[in-house]
């Protein structure tokens, strides 16, 4: 039984007899998971670049305790408390993005890092939960009130931040950020027309990328043709998951972490492959898409615009980021950089999902008799 009784109207009481408690434990589960593959790929990677040997785990799981603070407190929210919380993510985000461009340290290529007390700080991943509330806003509000110009307002969202992450540069973000878009255009009533029209816009701007990016045009190449150029990480991850068959070598058995720069971020998928198998790599996959259709399932039921393209848009950058992940992992699609949510190494992304994992579970309670807090 619950220790805490249906009668309990405390903060706490209403919360848990509100939440979505699956969803809430999918998400445990997926957090503790990528606490323990941080364990076993983070050592390696950290003795190699000279630190102490428990290095990124340490901090990881600073990020993973903060992050689960933070998708408490959100998930209590009410939806106009929600969406202000957005627009502050959303508006400080492109500001930081901007000091970016301006202060931050380019690395390989990219400036996408400003370093704040010993730390960095990746601004545009807060720009993704911010965007996706915040346009599920501007859409709403023009399916109440035509007069108001919301679907001007989103779109005009949306090229600003695309414009801030092309320039540092960041196309992966910048499909994320396009999808969330897209989706959301596309629910809140956009003609076929015009959602054709967007796909070969999209189709457009991913040519134009290959040829104005060097590094698209390098990692697209090198999928297209693996033996024609430098694709030693994901060479490395496949040969990681054939070692790791069914059930995989065994916790701390694996040696990809001992050649893959990544290990512990992009490429900590290949890890679980081979330490622990394919058995858990399809743990996680149904987890992720447990998630994700769970929480549709939860919001189709509520007759609330916002709520539904709100929680559209933050599923769909939960999921596209996952399947990117992972797709990177095993050669299905070219590298893109992205972290697997709540597993790889990252401050920044864990608790920018933390954010919008948090806004999900508080737009998706169910309340007595639908009578949700606005």
């Amino acid at each position: 039984m619950s220790a805490i009784a249906r009668t309990d109207n405390s903060l706490v009481g209403r919360w848990w007899w509100t939440v979505d408690r699956w969803s809430l434990a999918a998400l445990g589960a997926i957090i503790f998971i990528g606490a323990i593959l941080t364990l076993a790929a983070s050592p390696a990677v950290a003795e190699r670049l000279g630190f102490d040997t428990f290095h990124f785990a340490k901090r990881q799981f600073v990020f993973l305790g903060l992050s689960i603070a933070i998708m408490f407190a959100t998930s209590v929210l009410s939806a106009q408390s929600i969406r202000r919380t957005g627009m502050v993510l959303l508006a400080g985000s492109m500001v930081l993005m901007v000091a970016t461009l301006l202060f931050g340290a380019e690395i390989k290529g990219a400036t996408r890092w400003l370093y704040v007390w010993g730390f960095s700080l990746q601004p545009s991943e807060f720009v993704k939960p911010g965007f996706a509330v915040v346009a599920a806003w501007m859409f709403a509000e023009q399916r109440l009130d035509e007069r108001f110009p919301g679907y001007a307002i989103a779109t005009g969202l949306f090229i600003a931040a695309a414009v801030l992450l092309l320039m540092q540069p960041d196309v992966g973000m910048t499909l994320v950020v396009a999808t969330v878009w897209a989706v959301q255009f596309f629910v809140a009533g956009l003609p076929l027309i015009l959602v054709l029209g967007i796909g070969f816009l999209f189709l457009g701007a991913s040519v134009g990328a290959y040829f104005a990016f060097d590094h698209v045009q390098i990692r697209v190449n090198n999928f297209l043709d693996p033996q024609g150029g430098e694709n030693y990480q994901v060479s490395r991850a496949l040969e990681a998951f054939q070692n790791g068959g069914w059930a995989g070598r065994g916790p701390g058995e694996g040696r990809v972490k001992e050649v893959l720069p990544d290990a512990h971020a992009d490429f900590i998928f290949a890890v679980a492959g081979e330490e622990f198998g394919l058995i858990l790599c399809l743990v996680l996959v149904a987890l992720f898409a447990f998630v994700v259709l769970r929480g549709f399932n939860r919001v189709l039921k509520d007759n609330d615009l916002f709520s539904l393209l709100a929680v559209t848009g933050l599923l769909v950058q939960f999921a596209v980021q996952a399947i990117i992940n992972m797709a990177s992992n095993i050669n299905l699609m070219p590298p893109k950089g992205m972290t697997l949510p709540f597993v790889s190494y990252g401050g920044s992304s864990t608790v920018a999902l933390a954010f919008g994992m948090g806004m999900v579970l508080a737009l998706t309670r169910e309340w007595p008799g639908g009578r949700r807090p606005r």
